[in-house]
């Protein structure tokens, strides 16, 4: 079935989830991305605000550097002066240097990078003298009346002492003095503070870019892992779908193998495409064989006459025909074919269906015998009972006439004619009220082997007479059934002498008994290699009065037939002209 399947259009939708797991995506990974983010967003504040601070303290330490080299290069020279703000205007010139403040512990400004505002009050708003004994520093953010920000590293200003050569070569020390006539207006010896402010507006602007890229990156994870979510479960569901699509397909292709009936699947392009087990013990081929092969190579013409009917344009056909098989064999059938169409109307391919109708045909025939036959076993009852009263006043005049002409020989004889045909009659009006009569079966356990070499003793005198060899066969598994002996005795010293009578020549009569596991029970087999049955007399040989010989009463098989009957058996009878005949008696086990 797979070649045919496979012609049709399968669509699976994966995009269809279910909104809960998009829900519990957003649930889960917003909050983790938010997390990362905000965290990113953190730590570039910080590594910025550390840069600042580095950066701070970075120039603060070379003012201090540039303060100490200044001071020895002015006591190496004979005049001249150092003077700290020069400095401190040269390095704000630097564009991210906002201003450079030295001032005192009560704020006033000792050195400015803007030269006009040296002895002004710079309004730090902070405790200086609670900082003037740490060395380490500090930072702040002031907000400018322009609305720019200012990041302002400040600590206490301390340049360290100053070495110089003395008069005798020796290296001595000098302590900076801010009240030094060489160092300029420092005022008195007290504690000095220095204010370094920084323009953040570009490390602002590198901030807010690396925020806004942090942002873009966390919306670009989140849409992947929002992504990956959903591929995880596309991915299960792909899997679970591809499992449960091949469950499917293995119990279909099952179903389809194993189905009472005969399946042919023939492609749009006129081959082979299924053929299950049914259909190859009907049309004894087999799938390997015909699968894929054009269809009118290998299959008989009445399936091919149904499947152009169906290529025509019809949709479906439905007949009983009787197919022919490459062994010359004909079985009937009953056919049911359909067109498939595709999603554009096309066809994809042609459908048969179809059941062997020979064992339904048998059981028609059984049940019309057997309706037959109880019509003629009430009609027969009738007649006999019409016909037996005068036979008796026959017989009786015959035997009156017998005795008064005995002395006259031709008359004696003429009587003794009447008596015996009136006996004749009476025993066949006795056999037709036996048959017509309802059977009276009494079962018992009985062996069959027993049973079957008796029966076979009492017709050995007329077999050799015309030299019958008689031949039987006995299972090892067959030992008892519960039977009627007498009945079965009766049926087959009715087969047995049948048999005999048809092998004028001699021949073989053959007996077989085994068990029929199938049908659970045993079967006795009756085959001889007498003239045979035509095929139009096989239907008729179970109705009372047929018979082919002169000599028979036509009987003996409707009496085993319905003997048969009594036990819930059935007997099949398969003959052939000039070959023999084989008569099969089922009986069940109980």
């Amino acid at each position: 079935m797979n070649g045919f399947m496979d012609n049709k259009v399968r669509k699976q939708n994966w995009a269809s989830i279910p909104p809960w797991i998009i829900v519990g995506a957003v649930i889960i990974l917003v909050p983790i991305f938010l997390f990362w983010t905000f965290q990113n967003v953190n730590k570039q504040k910080e590594n910025t605000i550390l840069l600042l601070t580095e950066k701070g303290a970075a120039l603060i330490r070379s003012l201090e550097a540039g303060t100490r080299t200044g001071m020895m290069g002015m006591m190496g020279m004979h005049g001249g002066g150092f003077r700290l703000e020069r400095l401190l205007v040269e390095t704000a010139r630097q564009p991210d240097i906002e201003y450079l403040v030295v001032t005192d512990a009560t704020g006033k400004v000792l050195a400015h990078s803007d030269p006009g505002k040296i002895g002004t009050i710079y309004n730090t708003g902070l405790d200086l003298e609670s900082i003037s004994d740490s060395d380490g520093v500090k930072w702040r953010k002031l907000r400018n009346p322009d609305g720019v920000t200012t990041f302002e590293v400040y600590r206490r200003f301390s340049p360290k002492r100053i070495p110089f050569r003395g008069s005798h070569g020796m290296m001595m020390h000098r302590t900076w003095r801010p009240d030094s006539p060489h160092l300029g207006p420092f005022g008195r010896d007290q504690k000095q503070f220095i204010f370094v402010g920084l323009n953040m507006a570009p490390f602002e602007a590198a901030r807010k870019g690396d925020i806004h890229h942090t942002v873009i990156m966390g919306v670009i994870l989140l849409l992947i892992g929002f992504t990956g979510i959903v591929l995880l479960f596309l991915a299960q569901a792909y899997r679970s779908t591809k499992s449960s699509f091949a469950q499917i397909k293995a119990f279909s292709d099952s179903v389809v193998e194993n189905m009472p009936v005969g399946l042919l699947a023939i492609s749009a392009e006129g081959r082979v495409a299924a053929f299950n087990q049914a259909a190859e013990s009907i049309l004894e081929k087999k799938a390997g064989v015909i699968i894929g092969k054009k269809a009118e190579k290998v299959l008989p013409h009445q399936l091919l006459e149904i499947n152009e009917e169906l290529n025509r344009g019809r949709r479906f056909v439905e007949r009983e025909i009787e197919c022919t098989l490459d062994s010359g064999s004909s079985v009937p059938m009953d056919v049911s074919a359909s067109s498939p169409r595709g999603e554009e109307g096309g066809i994809i391919g042609n459908i048969i269906l179809f059941r062997d109708l020979s064992e339904v045909q048998d059981l028609k025939r059984e049940v019309e015998t057997s309706r037959r036959l109880a019509s003629l076993g009430r009609l027969a009852a009738g007649i006999a009972h019409e016909i037996r009263n005068p036979l008796s006043s026959i017989k009786g005049f015959a035997t009156y006439f017998g005795e008064r002409y005995r002395n006259n020989p031709e008359d004696k004889k003429t009587a003794e004619i009447m008596i015996h045909e009136v006996d004749r009659l009476n025993r066949v009006i006795s056999q037709l009220l036996e048959f017509a009569r309802p059977l009276a079966i009494q079962k018992k356990p009985t062996s069959l082997q027993t049973l079957i070499e008796h029966s076979l003793k009492l017709v050995q005198g007329q077999a050799e007479k015309r030299n019958v060899v008689l031949q039987k066969s006995f299972s090892s598994g067959v030992t008892e059934a519960l039977i009627d002996p007498d009945r079965i005795n009766q049926v087959l010293l009715n087969l047995y002498l049948n048999s005999i009578e048809a092998m004028e020549k001699g021949g073989t009569l053959s007996v077989a008994l085994s068990a029929d596991k199938e049908l659970g029970g045993v079967r006795i087999t009756v085959s001889d290699t007498g003239a045979g049955i035509a095929k139009e007399n096989l239907e008729h040989i179970f109705d009372p009065y047929f018979t082919t010989r002169q000599s028979g009463t036509g009987l003996g098989l409707a009496i085993v037939h319905k003997i048969i009957e009594a036990h819930r058996g059935e007997v099949k009878v398969h003959s052939e002209v000039g070959v023999g005949t084989t008569v099969s008696i089922f009986l069940p086990a109980s």
